[in-house]
């Protein structure tokens, strides 16, 4: 009689999920290794893993999407000021003046170069310097958390060399340490090409420099954005032999896979002006092992969509986790404009003044603490 009962009782009762048995931090745990798409699609398993995601009180330890892009402006006198363009139309996730680096010692803050979540300036202590006579230093800082660390001056560049490209190498999944890489190239060169570079590690805590060993003559494009995958940096540029418009290529990683993005650009004659009328994505597949290739995935028109009457158009994004792509457009002012291509939906993000440089640096907020020990705090 009683195995009977028992044997009801379990019949009647509902099964437990293995969602279910999961306490709130182990799920949270869970979730931080994963990508910010596949977190938002753990929204549908139920309503407590939506208000779970959605508490604000988690949401800082979850992984991010892309918040929007980092850019100076111009101020009169030819001072910089920072800005940020939101993406969604929301608040700012950061202050982009950057109060919390040291005003009365930096007063000409120049945006370089973002990688998950640290943004590395070039920092002057003159509100109007002179790029080739006075020093700089480098900044590496998160504006989420408002860390900073104060680089080391970097190698005295040579009379005969300048440096045309900087950039930031940091994977906080991998290692809480990041990389400065300043390339530079010979003056006397008939054509910029890149000659070496010099590497900082906040590992060592100093800078080492590497001679090129490469023996094509490549030009390193320096508006066009690097990406930092499976412990490399990949970087666009011009072979010698080749003609490639810089304006229409660049470098993305979507949902963990590296991307070539190309536009296919058309001359108005009228204008004298050039705009993207199609994109293709390139993915690179097997790029651990030696029969790494770059094979087509997507092809899309985008003359249409925002029409042919636009003065100019450049692709100068694309979104981490998904098909949108961002645009700097001319027609009538500046401005700043997304596309989705899935679902064909064209989006104005921002105007844009007068006096705005022409690089836009994505941002996606990091607020683990990778800056532990920071100058001036």
């Amino acid at each position: 009689m009683e195995e009977s009962s028992m044997k009801k009782l379990r019949q009647d009762s509902p099964p437990a999920t293995a969602a279910s048995l999961l306490t709130d931090d182990l799920i949270l745990e869970v979730l931080s290794h994963l990508p910010a798409r596949s977190v938002r699609r753990f929204k549908c398993v139920s309503t407590t893993w939506r208000d779970l995601i959605a508490d604000p009180a988690h949401r800082k330890k979850l992984p991010q999407t892309l918040a929007g892009f980092l850019y100076n402006k111009y101020k009169p006198g030819g001072a910089l000021s920072g800005h940020f363009a939101s993406v969604s139309g929301g608040a700012f996730p950061v202050d982009p003046s950057l109060h919390f680096l040291q005003p009365n010692k930096f007063r000409y803050i120049a945006l370089e170069d973002t990688c998950n979540g640290l943004l590395l300036c070039a920092c002057y202590n003159k509100e109007t310097p002179d790029s080739d006579k006075d020093e700089y230093r480098y900044v590496m800082c998160n504006p989420a958390t408002e860390r900073w660390i104060e680089l080391p001056p970097p190698p005295q560049a040579l009379a005969n060399r300048f440096y045309s490209t900087t950039r930031l190498a940091f994977d906080p999944a991998v290692s809480s340490h990041f990389h400065v890489l300043q390339f530079w190239g010979t003056i006397l060169s008939v054509e910029n090409y890149a000659r070496g570079v010099d590497i900082f590690s906040s590992q060592t805590g100093a800078w080492i420099h590497r001679d090129s060993e490469l023996l094509e003559k490549i030009i390193l494009f320096r508006w066009t954005r690097s990406v930092f995958f499976g412990g490399m940096l990949h970087l666009v540029g011009r072979l010698n032999t080749i003609n490639v418009d810089k304006e229409s290529a660049l470098m993305v990683l979507v949902q963990g896979c590296l991307y070539y993005a190309g536009t296919t650009q058309t001359h108005i004659s009228k204008k004298n002006t050039v705009q993207a009328t199609k994109i293709t994505l390139w993915c690179l597949e097997n790029h651990d092992s030696k029969d790494k290739e770059w094979v087509l995935k997507h092809s899309a028109s985008i003359d249409e969509p925002l029409g042919t009457t636009r003065e100019q158009r450049r692709v100068f994004a694309i979104h981490p986790d998904c098909d949108t792509v961002f645009f700097f457009v001319s027609f009538g002012g500046d401005s700043l404009a997304s596309y989705d291509i899935q679902h064909q939906k064209f989006v104005h993000i921002l105007n844009l003044e007068k006096g705005n440089y022409q690089r836009y640096l994505p941002y996606v907020p990091l607020f683990s603490e990778v800056l532990a020990v920071a100058n001036g705090q």
